[in-house]
């Protein structure tokens, strides 16, 4: 017969004799099969060291072992030293037993040379049992780690591994008996060279550069990043290191918690009030006027994100760095493609900000024939101009009210043979109870009538309760003019943001405008209009000549801009009343 071996040892078991290793696991399995005639070959021995005995997703001989089960195993029999090395979890465990014995190989613990069965009730009793105990043991395990972890995280000393910036230093204790001293615990002390870069990292998160901004300028400076990363610095480890609040002289455990759910670990934030904070001003690295500028920065740019009701996110911004300019990001060359920028130009003492195509300004008209600048005021008054008249306009606000109350009335329509049934349940149950009343005051069994109108009155309750909210969602149907109010105040507030916030507003344009916005050169330039057959917005400036520069000509000579919107869009939407609230 040929057998497979599968051992396992959890950092959580904290032995230190070699008796639960797994090399000393496979040597008696080795031998266990030996004395019983078995063969065991080496494909089939299926190791796990370190790994919690709660995590079956991340456990790759475990994996393994399960993967050889399937079309049809190639072994008869599992050798283990002890259940509990198969998992330290009642269910998880008992249903990888399951699918091993359902495959048709037979499982047996070395340490008891004993045979799993679930033949029988009894068996399968025993089963929880053992996988109980085994649980058991491995949250009293936790708890003695926790509780180790804690006093060590209170006497300031490392509970983890190495932070950026830091260097973690072994404090040994005095020599044992073979005259060699010990590890006695491991502090934290400031690597200068690392608490430099930190530095520079807060700086230029306080000056305005975003995250990809700064892990390219860190790259391009080889700088080496954090652990064992070669390939550059990665944004998400620039914003772990600027909510660090180690930097800022203040050590915080106790955070997260790990817990179980699924066969696996996983991490939940714990209570604010549980977490353990200790000051710490000797491993400061970040001054508190810099990191108070940095978080300032940080959440600043956290609210300019837009929301809708309920806090739910409705956009975002375009990128880390914002520009406070209304096309930038969002238009796009209608000759070549490329993207528009904001320039500045002064006359005498008057300047104006115009947009422009960047390939054109930075390559040459060779890579762009666009030379025309439009005056970023009018460019911009123009486009908001057009989004209200022709798309926040008030008859498409009204069509998707009246949209919105048609499906919800054609939507409460089975409501009323709801409210009929309900209704005729309930004076059904009123009958039940006069005559329950009736046969108790006849004499009849005092405590069988009684269970009886404590049933009715109980479901008279729940049906009560059921009418009134079929009545609500009648009574919901209602008010189109309160609802058409709704819609008028939040689209003021939207042509507001329009004219006031042109980081929220570009978030506006992108959900009202698909695609991107296209400056396109007018007529005598040579080339047609671009007019996109989808739904989008075209800017035309009309012009004799394409180099003719808008502000440089007066008059009559002064070429104009025009703003179209093709509008042959799908029909409106209806709108939840509750989106609105």
């Amino acid at each position: 017969m040929i057998a497979a071996i599968y051992a396992r040892k959890s950092t959580d078991q904290n032995i230190a004799d070699e008796e639960k290793s797994v090399t000393r696991q496979v040597e008696r399995a080795r031998a266990y099969a030996t004395r019983k005639g078995w063969t065991v070959t080496d494909e089939h021995v299926y190791t796990d060291d370190g790994i919690s005995g709660a995590e079956f997703v991340k456990r790759p001989g475990f994996l393994q072992l399960m993967n050889a089960l399937k079309p049809r195993a190639h072994f008869q029999a599992l050798i283990m030293s002890e259940e509990s090395r198969l998992g330290r979890e009642q269910i998880e465990t008992a249903y990888a037993l399951k699918q091993i014995m359902t495959a048709g190989v037979r499982v047996f613990f070395y340490l008891e040379d004993r045979e799993r069965t679930l033949d029988s009730a009894m068996d399968k009793v025993m089963l929880s049992l053992t996988n109980f105990a085994a649980e058991m043991e491995r949250e009293k395990a936790r708890q003695r780690t926790y509780d180790a972890i804690r006093r060590k995280a209170e006497r300031r000393q490392v509970t983890g591994g190495i932070v950026y910036g830091y260097d973690n230093v072994e404090i040994l204790s005095a020599p044992g008996p073979d005259g060699k001293p010990r590890r006695d615990h491991v502090v934290r002390r400031i690597n200068e060279e690392q608490a430099a870069v930190v530095r520079r990292i807060f700086q230029l998160c306080a000056d305005g550069e975003g995250l990809v901004r700064i892990a390219k300028t860190l790259t391009a400076e080889g700088l080496r990043p954090p652990g064992r990363h070669t390939r550059g610095w990665a944004p998400s480890a620039i914003r772990e290191m600027l909510h660090r609040d180690l930097y800022r002289g203040q050590l915080v455990w106790n955070k997260m918690q790990r817990i179980d759910r699924g066969g696996t670990r996983a991490k939940r934030l714990r209570p604010e009030s549980e977490w353990l904070i200790l000051p710490t001003p000797e491993l400061r690295i970040v001054p508190e006027a810099l990191w108070v500028a940095a978080q300032a920065v940080l959440e600043g740019k956290q609210r300019a994100y837009l929301r809708v009701a309920g806090g739910k996110l409705f956009g975002r911004p375009e990128g880390t760095r914002e520009s406070p300019y209304l096309m930038t990001g969002i238009a796009r060359c209608g000759c070549c493609g490329g993207s528009i920028y904001a320039r500045r130009r002064s006359k005498g003492r008057h300047a104006r900000l115009y947009y422009g195509c960047y390939y054109h300004h930075t390559r040459g008209p060779l890579a762009c024939t666009n030379a025309l600048s439009v005056p970023m005021d009018e460019a911009d008054a123009l486009l908001l101009a057009t989004l209200k008249r022709d798309v926040m306009e008030a008859s498409l606000i009204d069509g998707i009210v009246e949209q919105t109350l048609r499906d919800w009335r054609a939507s409460t329509r089975p409501l009323e043979g709801q409210r009929e049934d309900l209704e005729q349940r309930l004076g059904e149950i009123a009958g039940e109870l006069r005559n329950l009343t009736d046969a108790l005051a006849a004499g009849a069994p005092v405590s069988s009538v009684q269970d009886a109108i404590r049933a009715r009155e109980r479901e008279r309750r729940e049906l009560q309760g059921q009418l009134e909210h079929v009545d609500g969602l009648s009574r919901a149907d209602a008010d189109g003019a309160e609802l058409s109010r709704t819609l008028h105040a939040r689209l003021t507030n939207w042509q507001g943001l329009l004219d006031r916030e042109p980081l929220q507003a570009r978030q506006i344009l992108r959900k009202l405008v698909p695609g991107r916005l296209e400056f396109v050169p007018g007529a005598g330039c040579g080339r047609s209009v671009l007019h996109d057959p989808r739904p989008g917005l075209v800017l035309e400036a009309a012009g004799r000549d394409c180099g003719q520069q808008f502000g440089r000509a007066h008059g009559g000579d002064r070429p104009n801009i025009r703003c179209e919107l093709f509008r042959d869009l799908a029909p409106p939407r209806s709108v939840s009343p509750r989106a609105l609230a």
